[in-house]
């Protein structure tokens, strides 16, 4: 989806200022009475309420300071890939929510709520679904295990702000090693190697509980030890080692564990998933740092030579280049080509309806969205596309139903928000467009800013009573958040 692809980069993400305001917010709830009382379980140090609304504060920070990737099509793929993970792991008690941000870089992380990030650099340098999924099964586990309620249990003999200076530590580190790290070397929690230590027990916790769960999710047990000895041997002597390895230390003895742990299971060959490898095609077009031209060549050496996994990723990748130079025809034909094969592919469905709308064939995309719909009716990739292209068609009314429903099944999904407002001032509601945008920046954490968009919105509303009392109500509770989140600045 060409026209809804974008990145929430309202502001630099500079890990100094995030430092400082994760501290604070941390020194602040936990000041003077308020630090709970830790016990010799992570549930008595840090209750999973807390988990969930530290979580969630995080979550609004990173949206409106990091390159979040809100492609539906990656944001689909990784969010099923997730929870088939999830669905074979054991204490979960928080809902998760995985999520990309555009950074060459090879990282993944995990954090209170059950948040997961995930790079793009993580898919450019994975061989392979199974080296995707170990990387997710791993970061599931640091989530289920409660790992960071179990470092501040880890520091119950110290004073409040310590504790509090070391929850912003760490919650900086997983997402800015480099300035997460210096943190901590500020706190006076513990020894440098007793915190380390402790952080090898986690790893090797996470490794051991990540493999089972990548085993029973039907993936290969060998791909962890294959990815993380691939990256260990790439930076063995680099002086600048990718982020990962910062927060997920290497040492020949883990990885020689991971093939040991992987040859306990019984050989079994799993094959490569295609929809990884056109997840891959579409990241190293659409959101890597190759230029369209390096792209369109490297696939088309691939199909030369044939040394790609899939084929059909190949030419896919060769029509997502085709396309950004504006080869329209030569794109669609291949699409085309691959539509014969799998017509119910979202990516494949996904690049039609764009090569559609190119050339303002809205009543075919409408067509081929529709039929889908009836198939896929909770498919974000389905309907963010049909909207879009009613948006486009000047029909913008009939996407209120869709963008609704994108927004009950995920309210963490900014992109409805966005199209909302679009909707709304192109039928000139203006009230409601005010609201929608509301709605966008409160999920940014830009709580003030919401509110004055609700007053502009309540203005424009004098003759709604039922939507004046809605805004008053929302307008208080931004009100209620913008307060809590003031401990963030």
């Amino acid at each position: 989806m060409r026209n809804l692809t974008f990145l929430t980069q309202l502001k630099p993400f500079v890990a100094g200022a995030l430092s400082l305001m994760l501290l604070t917010f941390a020194a602040k709830s936990f000041a003077n009475n308020d630090l709970p009382d830790l016990g010799t379980a992570a549930v008595n140090t840090f209750s999973l309420e807390k988990e969930m609304v530290y979580g969630d504060a995080y979550m609004r920070v990173i949206r409106s300071s990091a390159p979040m990737l809100n492609d539906p099509v990656l944001s689909q793929y990784l969010t099923e890939l997730g929870n088939k993970l999830v669905a074979h792991a054991t204490g979960v008690k928080t809902p998760f929510y995985f999520f990309l941000l555009q950074n060459d870089e090879i990282n993944a992380f995990a954090f209170f709520g059950g948040h997961v990030a995930v790079h793009t650099g993580l898919f450019l340098n994975a061989d392979n679904e199974s080296e995707l999924a170990s990387v997710l099964g791993h970061e599931i586990t640091h989530v289920t295990q409660r790992h960071l309620a179990r470092s501040l249990e880890a520091q119950q003999k110290s004073n409040p702000a310590t504790i509090a200076g070391l929850l912003g530590a760490i919650l900086l580190t997983i997402a800015v090693p480099q300035a997460g790290m210096a943190a901590l070397a500020t706190t006076q929690a513990m020894s440098t190697q007793s915190r380390i230590n402790y952080t090898r027990l986690h790893e090797k916790e996470a490794d051991r509980i990540g493999m089972q769960i990548l085993v029973d999710a039907g993936f290969d047990p060998n791909a962890s030890a294959d990815f993380f000895g691939k990256l260990a041997s790439r930076y063995r002597f680099t002086t600048t080692p990718p982020q990962m390895l910062l927060t997920h230390p290497l040492p020949e003895s883990r990885i020689t564990e991971a093939r040991n742990r992987a040859e306990q299971y019984s050989k079994r060959y799993v094959p490569d998933h295609l929809n990884f490898q056109l997840a891959k095609a579409r990241i190293q077009v659409r959101f890597s740092s190759y230029s369209d031209e390096a792209v369109l060549s490297m696939f088309e050496r691939q199909l030369n030579k044939q040394t790609y996994s899939f084929k059909e990723a190949a030419l896919y990748g060769k029509a997502l280049a085709l396309f950004r130079l504006k080869k329209f025809v030569e794109s669609e034909k291949i699409i085309d080509s691959l539509l014969k094969i799998d017509n119910n592919n979202l990516f494949y469905i996904d690049t039609k309806s764009d090569l559609l709308t190119e050339r303002k064939d809205y009543k075919n995309a409408i067509t081929m969205l529709e039929g889908q719909r009836r198939i896929k009716p909770t498919s974000q990739v389905i309907n963010a596309n049909l909207a879009n292209i009613y948006i486009e068609a000047d029909q913008a009314s009939k996407a209120i139903p869709l963008l609704e429903d994108m927004i009950f099944l995920d309210k963490q999904n900014e992109l409805p928000y966005q199209l909302l407002a679009t909707v709304y001032k192109k039928t000139g509601n203006q009230a409601l467009e005010y609201f929608s945008t509301a709605e966008l920046m409160a999920l940014g954490a830009n709580y003030k800013g919401a509110i004055d968009q609700l007053n502009f919105a309540y203005r424009a509303s004098e003759s709604n009573p039922l939507q004046l009392a809605r805004i008053e109500a929302r307008i208080r509770q931004f009100k209620i958040a913008d307060k809590q989140m003031d401990a963030l600045k």
